[in-house]
């Protein structure tokens, strides 16, 4: 039976209609990081910047963490792990700026400064710097942006599984295999001079 061309078009019309009132699949229902300070690809202010110049003379800000948050997290977390990396420092090795876990499955982000100092909310592990919180951008004077990479990890790990001290690396390694999901969020540093 052949079909006219206007009931074929009129079909496609109403397959049209019926895709646009379809609800979309929704971006909420993906395990995201944000920040309520800076937008992904936005710039960290000065204030998220280091603040010890006796470690590095690049220090210009206080070393106040931004505030964090993730949702929509996946079946089966126990715990999270946060990194923060800066690829371009120390090229090429780049410079881990944080490295936290064992944050229970009940946290869903931090305060801004809450991650600048040792809290209960999680496991302190080792930055390049040696430091168990944040450690803030300290980029040389007249250098372009840096990317700082923050990652937050759902584990299938109890907050308590892992030792204190670990660095990025090591964590890397102990995560092997108990990965739910990750959701990252970049945000940029230069020096203000």
């Amino acid at each position: 039976m052949k079909r006219s061309v206007t009931a074929l078009l009129m079909a496609g019309e109403f397959a049209v209609g019926v895709l646009l009132t379809l609800p979309a699949a929704r971006a909420a229902d993906v395990f995201t990081l944000t920040s309520s300070a800076v937008q992904d690809n936005g710039a960290l202010a000065t204030k998220n910047a280091c603040s010890d110049k006796q470690r590095s003379p690049n220090c210009v800000g206080q070393n106040i963490s931004p505030p964090l948050a993730w949702s929509n997290v996946p079946d089966g977390t126990k715990s999270f792990a946060l990194l923060l990396f800066d690829p371009e420092g120390r090229a090429p090795a780049g410079v881990s700026h944080m490295v936290v876990y064992g944050i229970p499955a009940d946290v869903k982000g931090f305060a801004e400064g809450e991650l600048s100092k040792p809290s209960n909310k999680f496991v302190g592990g080792k930055s390049t710097m040696n430091q168990a919180v944040y450690f803030g951008p300290g980029t040389p004077p007249n250098t372009d942006w840096h990317h700082y990479t923050w990652t937050v990890v759902a584990t299938d790990l109890d907050p308590k599984a892992l030792r204190p001290g670990m660095t990025r690396e090591e964590l890397a390694a102990a995560l092997k295999d108990h990965v739910k999901g990750s959701a990252g969020l970049i945000t940029r540093f230069r020096h203000p001079s």
